[in-house]
C-alpha cells in the first residue's frame, strides 16, 4: 500500500491561495461596508456639529443640536418626549396585537382540523404577497369609516394586520415541530386544552414566539409609511413623523438637528436589538417534527 504524501511546495501553493482567498474576502466586506460606516460616522459627528460646509460637511461643536430634548424646534411640534412614548406605544401594541394573533393562529391551523384549513394558509400566503402600499387607498376607507383615522390605534392595527400573515407561517412552523406526545402527555393527564397550549405549548415555542417579538417591535418602531398617510395630529406623532418634519423643504433642512434627532432615534433600538439577539441566535430550522 502507498502511503500519500503532500509535496511541500504544493501545500505551501495552497496555503498562499487560502490566504489570498481570505484577504479578498475581507478587503470585499470592507468596501461593502465602507459606504455604511460613512453614514454613521457623519451622523454621529454632525449630531455635534455647529456648522456645515457646503451643506453637508460637519465643522466645530456644539451642543445646540440636541435643544430639542427640552423644547421644540417649531412652537408647531409636539414635545420629544411625547413623540418617544407615541413610538414606544405604536411598537408595543404592534408587538402585543402580532404575537396574540399569530400565536393562538398558528396552534389552531396546526393541531386542529377543520373545514377551510388548508384555504386559510394559502389565503395567510397571498396576503403576506401584497406590497403595503398598494393597500393605502382601502385601508384609508376602511380606518375613516371605523372613525380610526389619525389615531394610532388605527396605525397598530394597520401595521400588525399585514405582519400577522407571515408571523402565523413562521410560528406554525414552531408548533409543527412539537412532538404529538408531548401534548398528549398533558390531555391525558387531566389537563385542559387551553391549560396544555398555556403551561405545555407556550415554553416549548418559546424563541419563535420571541423571534417574532423583535422583528414586530422593530417595524412598529420604524413605521413611516402609514403613518405619514393616516396621522396628521401632532399629537400622535413618533420620532419616525418628527424626523420626517425636520426634513421638510430639502432647501432649509436643519443638518444638525437631522443628525441628532436620528442618532437619538436609533439609540433605543439597538439597545433593544443588543439585549435580545441571544433570543434570535437559539431559533433554529428543522427539528422534530410534530405536527399534521
Amino acid at each position: 500500500m502507498g502511503t500519500s504524501r503532500y509535496r511541500p511546495g504544493s501545500l505551501v501553493r495552497q496555503q498562499r491561495k487560502q490566504k489570498a482567498l481570505k484577504a479578498g474576502m475581507y478587503t470585499f466586506l470592507v468596501l461593502a461596508s465602507l459606504p455604511i460606516i460613512v453614514g454613521y460616522l457623519w451622523l454621529i459627528v454632525g449630531a455635534f456639529s455647529g456648522n456645515f460646509v457646503f451643506g453637508f460637511v460637519p465643522q466645530g461643536f456644539t451642543l445646540e443640536n440636541w435643544s430639542f430634548l427640552w423644547k421644540p424646534p417649531s412652537p408647531a411640534w409636539p414635545n420629544i418626549w411625547r413623540t418617544v412614548l407615541n413610538t414606544f406605544i405604536l411598537a408595543f401594541g404592534v408587538t402585543a396585537v402580532v404575537v396574540v394573533v399569530s400565536t393562538l393562529g398558528a396552534y389552531v391551523i396546526s393541531r386542529m382540523q377543520f373545514p377551510g384549513r388548508s384555504l386559510i394558509l394559502a389565503s395567510t400566503l397571498i396576503l403576506h404577497a401584497f406590497p403595503a402600499i398598494t393597500l393605502l387607498i382601502a385601508l384609508y376607507y376602511i380606518l375613516r369609516i371605523l372613525g380610526l383615522l389619525d389615531t394610532l390605534i388605527g396605525v397598530i392595527l394597520v401595521r400588525a394586520g399585514l405582519m400577522v400573515p407571515f408571523s402565523i407561517w413562521v410560528m406554525k412552523g414552531f408548533f409543527d415541530d412539537v412532538p404529538w406526545d408531548i401534548e398528549m402527555s398533558a390531555l391525558v393527564d387531566g389537563a385542559t386544552r387551553f391549560q396544555t397550549f398555556w403551561r405545555v405549548m407556550l415554553p416549548l415555542v418559546g424563541p419563535g414566539i420571541a423571534a417574532i417579538a423583535i422583528f414586530a417591535f422593530m417595524s412598529g418602531w420604524a413605521e413611516f409609511i402609514f403613518l405619514v398617510t393616516f396621522v396628521r395630529s401632532p399629537d400622535a406623532w413618533t420620532l419616525t413623523s418628527y424626523i420626517n418634519a425636520i426634513i421638510g423643504n430639502y432647501r432649509f433642512t436643519n443638518y444638525g438637528l437631522l443628525a441628532a434627532v436620528s442618532l437619538f432615534y436609533m439609540v433605543p433600538v439597538l439597545l433593544f436589538f443588543l439585549f435580545t439577539q441571544k433570543f434570535l441566535m437559539r431559533v433554529t430550522v428543522g427539528g422534530l417534527k410534530g405536527g399534521r
